[in-house]
Formats: C-alpha cells, sequence, structure tokens
C-alpha cells in the first residue's frame, strides 16, 4: 500500500516528508544516502506515517503537508518531535 511518511534525522534538526509506495525500502534508500538531500543528514528515522489506497492519494496528501497549512498541520499536531 502507498504511503505518506515524515522523517526526522537522528543527528540533525531536520525532517523530509515524501510518498511511496514500499516505506521500508524508501527508508533503506534515504540511510543508503540514494537521495541528494536526504544523504547529508542521515541518518533517517520514520517519526509519522499515514497510509492510503492509491498512490495518487498519497502524493496529493505529501503535496499538502509541504505547503505552509501543511506544516501548519504537522506543528499543531505534534507530529514531530525533535526531543525524541
Amino acid at each position: 500500500m502507498p504511503w505518506v511518511y515524515i522523517l526526522k534525522s537522528v543527528s540533525y534538526k531536520k525532517t523530509y516528508t515524501g510518498s511511496t509506495a514500499d516505506l521500508e525500502r524508501r527508508l533503506t534508500e534515504h540511510n543508503a544516502g540514494w537521495s541528494v538531500f536526504s544523504s547529508r543528514y542521515r541518518p533517517w528515522v520514520i517519526v509519522y506515517r499515514e497510509e492510503y489506497p492509491t498512490l495518487e492519494e498519497a502524493r496529493k496528501r505529501e503535496k499538502y503537508l509541504k505547503s505552509s497549512a501543511g506544516r501548519r498541520f504537522i506543528k499543531n499536531n505534534k507530529l514531530i518531535l525533535f526531543n525524541l
């Protein structure tokens, strides 16, 4: 099933929001350095995830979470806690 996910860098105060059909594979790719942005802030842990019936719906949610309204939603609902 497709997922929207938020990763938190273990070493830095950085987050990454994405969508994928295979969450475990994608996390492995981020931690292996296969993504330009995420390779600089490894290692990553999943701090939030949502499952969707289609990848199209997951991508729409990802786009929302990356918008200013979505970032407010994340902050207001305390979806990411930097002191984990």
